[in-house]
């Protein structure tokens, strides 16, 4: 089924920047429900502090991040193989994720319910973890030239 979209829409949305920005964004939606599922245990039900509930749910969420993203969103640029160097430099580049969703989340789970300042922080770490993923981790890498 075709949709009818404005011209401009469909453009937009045909831009390879935007596909993989959506592509990053469905797969970084469920890995907040696992995040969030395994912050909650951990800090409600295991009673992790704050900071350690939140860096065990961000390493699980990330390891399944990195798998669906190389597979899925920079299947071009990975070729769809799963790399221990590539995962390092991955969870490398998400610690500046993961400093920015704690420090927004201890920051403001003083002027609000911790789990509402859980999900302000994980958007906010969206543009961040693209960034890194988009211009750092999946990068393209320039053609090898086979007359050197």
């Amino acid at each position: 089924m075709k949709l009818f979209l404005p011209a401009f829409v469909e453009t937009r949305l045909s831009h390879p920047m935007v596909a993989k920005m959506i592509s990053f964004g469905v797969i970084g939606l469920g890995n907040t429900v696992v995040d969030l599922a395994i912050f909650s245990l951990a800090y409600e039900v295991l009673k992790l502090p704050l900071v350690p509930a939140n860096v065990l749910a961000w390493l699980v969420a990330v390891s399944g991040s990195y798998v669906m993203n190389t597979l899925i969103t920079f299947r071009a640029e990975s070729g769809r193989v799963l790399r221990r160097k590539d995962y390092l430099s991955f969870v490398g580049s998400g610690v500046l994720g993961v400093i920015v969703t704690t420090t927004i989340l201890v920051v403001l789970s003083n002027f609000m319910p911790v789990l509402f300042a859980k999900l302000v922080a994980i958007v906010a770490s969206f543009v961040v973890n693209f960034t890194m993923s988009h211009f750092v981790v999946f990068r393209t890498k320039p053609p090898i030239d086979e007359a050197l």
